[in-house]
């Protein structure tokens, strides 16, 4: 007859043996999921690592250009902020300048004093205006005419002379460092070629 006791030790070892396999197979199916998401937290973790790489860089990248931006915003302030300013001042600079073509048409000695001071006004003017980049823009007649520097106020026909050539220079203009700031006023020749 069979030992109950033995029967039982086998039945345990039996149910030991199936629950083992059991869990073994349950860990053999669980390492390929943890692997399958270890790796696919990893390539989550590096697409996240490459957009926040790419976000970097492009904010590095605005902030230096809005750096050069605001330098260069900074030094046509220093140039250009006058503009207004300078503009203002250039009837100033023809009224003295005509105040002395007239002061010359007149003669006598009592008018020497005041045309020394209206000359010496001149002279700070044109002083302040170069130290502050202004430069004046002074053709002379029978120079070519440049759209870009003069303001054509007639055209006359005048012998001797080409198309396109200054015959008179009412005002002078003026540059501001590199910017025009006012052309300079001329008369210019409508002789035909001939």
């Amino acid at each position: 007859m069979a030992d109950p006791k033995a029967d039982q030790t086998n039945d345990d070892f039996l149910d030991d043996v199936e629950a083992a396999e059991a869990e073994a197979r349950a860990v053999e199916t669980e390492e390929p999921d943890a692997d399958a998401l270890e790796a696919d937290e990893v390539e989550t973790l590096r697409a996240e690592r490459d957009e926040l790489r790419d976000r970097f860089m492009r904010a590095l990248a605005d902030a230096e250009n809005a750096r050069k931006r605001a330098d260069r915003e900074r030094r046509d302030a220093e140039s250009y902020g006058g503009t207004r300013l300078a503009r203002d001042l250039l009837p100033v600079y023809d009224n003295l300048g005509r105040a002395l073509a007239a002061a010359g048409e007149t003669e006598g000695e009592g008018n020497a004093a005041l045309i020394e001071g209206v000359e010496l006004t001149l002279k700070e003017l044109t002083n302040v205006f170069h130290k502050h980049g202004i430069t004046e823009i002074a053709p002379a007649v029978g120079d070519r005419f440049d759209p870009k520097m003069h303001e054509a106020m007639f055209e006359a026909p005048v012998p001797g002379t080409r198309a396109g050539d200054i015959i008179q220079v009412s005002a002078v203009g003026f540059m501001l460092h590199d910017r025009l700031l006012r052309p300079a006023q001329v008369g210019v020749s409508s002789t035909p070629a001939g």
